[in-house]
C-alpha cells in the first residue's frame, strides 16, 4: 500500500473526536485528514478531502450520521464506519446506516472504562486495515450484487438436490446486510430450518431478528436455549452467546450458553458449525458469507469430514473476502457463489 490511510473523523463529541484522532494517528499505517462535528460538515469535508476512510457517529445535530451515510454514498462513496450505542434504538439506527452503504459498524462502549477504550481502539483500527486493505469500495447496500460467474467443485452434494435437514449461514463484516439480502429471496415455505450466526453485539441480535422478520417471508426470530428447529423458520444466534445443536428423538434444538470467557467470537461461527455436523452429520448446508477474518474456516472442515455441504461467497461480491476466502483456499468450498445467486440456488438445493 503505497502511503498512508486517510481518514475523516466525524461526531459530535468533541471527546471523541479528539480520542478516535489520537488512536488512529498512532498507528504508523493511518493518518486523520479531518474531523467534523455534524453530518452536515462531514459531508463538505469528505467532498474536500476524499479521505480512504470515514468514522461517522450515528446521533448528531444538524444532519444525523443516516442522512449523511446516504448523501456521501451517493455523491462521494467512501467505505465508513458507524460508531454506534449499544442501546437498541442505537442499533436499529445503526442498522438503518449499513443498509444506507456503510461498511460495518463499531459499538461505543457505555462506561468509559479503561478497558473498554482499549477495545474500542483495537477494534477501530483493525477495521479502518479491513476495510481499506485493497483500496477498493465495496458497498454492502441492498442492492442488486455484482453477478461473477459461479464456480462449483465436482461433488455429489452439488448435484443432490434434498436430503437437508439443516441450512446454516455464517457472516461477519458486511453479514447483517448481506444476510438480509439473502434470505429476503427465500419462500415463506423453505422447507428446511435456518440458523443464521453473525458478529454482532448482543444488544444488537434482538433488533436485527425483528428487522429481518418484518422484511422476509420466513419466520425469523432471535433464538433462546431449547428453541426446536422447523422449516420456514431462521433461528438468529443472539450476540454475546454461543449457538450449538442438540437431538431429541426426531427433534433438533438449539443450545443457547453464555460460552467460554477466553473465545474470540460470540457467536463463534466454528463452533456453531461443528455442533451440526456432530448432530446433523451429512444432511447440513453451511454457507459462509462476507466477514473479516477465518471464524467457519475450522468448521466448514468438521462439516466436510462428516460429508455435509458448504458454500462461500464469492470475491466480488463480498465486502471483506476473509472468511469466504479462508474456506475457499482450504478446499472446503463446494461452490462459490455470487451472494445474488445464494438464495435462488438454496431454493433448488433443498
Amino acid at each position: 500500500m503505497d502511503g498512508k490511510i486517510r481518514v475523516l473523523v466525524v461526531d459530535d463529541s468533541a471527546f471523541f473526536r479528539r480520542h478516535l484522532s489520537k488512536i488512529l494517528s498512532a498507528h504508523e499505517l493511518i493518518e486523520v485528514v479531518g474531523t467534523a462535528a455534524d453530518g452536515k460538515a462531514g459531508v463538505a469535508a469528505a467532498h474536500e478531502l476524499k479521505p480512504d476512510v470515514i468514522t461517522m457517529d450515528v446521533e448528531m445535530p444538524v444532519m444525523d450520521g443516516i442522512t449523511a451515510v446516504k448523501q456521501i454514498m451517493a455523491e462521494v462513496p467512501t467505505p465508513i464506519l458507524m460508531l454506534s450505542s449499544y442501546t437498541y434504538s442505537g442499533a436499529e439506527a445503526t442498522l438503518d446506516a449499513l443498509q444506507a452503504g456503510a461498511v460495518d459498524f463499531i459499538p461505543k462502549q457505555s462506561n468509559g472504562t479503561s478497558n473498554s477504550m482499549k477495545v474500542l481502539a483495537a477494534m477501530l483500527v483493525q477495521k479502518v486495515l479491513a476495510v481499506t486493505k485493497n483500496r477498493v469500495l465495496k458497498s454492502a447496500r441492498l442492492t442488486p450484487t455484482q453477478t461473477t460467474p459461479s464456480r462449483s467443485r465436482e461433488s455429489p452434494q452439488v448435484v443432490q438436490k434434498g436430503g437437508y435437514g439443516l441450512v446454516v449461514i455464517g457472516a461477519s463484516t458486511g453479514g447483517p446486510v448481506a444476510i438480509q439480502n439473502l434470505i429476503s429471496s427465500l419462500p415463506g415455505s423453505f422447507p428446511v430450518p435456518l440458523v443464521l450466526a453473525v458478529h454482532m453485539p448482543g444488544n444488537f441480535t434482538k433488533a436485527y431478528a425483528e428487522r429481518l422478520d418484518g422484511l422476509c417471508k420466513l419466520n425469523v426470530k432471535e433464538a433462546v436455549d431449547g428453541d426446536r428447529l422447523a422449516p420456514g423458520k431462521a433461528l438468529l444466534a443472539p450476540g454475546g452467546k454461543q449457538l450449538s445443536f442438540t437431538r431429541k428423538g426426531a427433534d433438533t434444538f438449539v443450545c443457547v450458553n453464555e460460552g467460554k470467557k477466553e473465545e474470540t467470537y460470540k457467536p463463534s461461527i466454528d463452533l456453531t458449525f461443528e455442533s451440526a455436523a456432530q448432530v446433523m452429520h451429512d444432511s447440513v448446508l453451511a454457507v459462509v458469507l462476507t466477514g473479516m477474518g477465518a471464524d467457519g474456516c475450522k468448521g466448514a472442515g468438521i462439516l466436510k469430514q462428516k460429508r455435509s455441504t458448504v458454500w462461500s461467497q464469492d470475491e466480488a461480491s463480498c465486502v471483506i473476502y476473509g472468511m469466504p476466502q479462508a474456506v475457499e483456499k482450504k478446499g472446503y468450498s463446494d461452490m462459490v457463489l455470487p451472494l445474488s445467486e445464494i438464495g435462488p440456488a438454496l431454493v433448488k438445493a433443498v
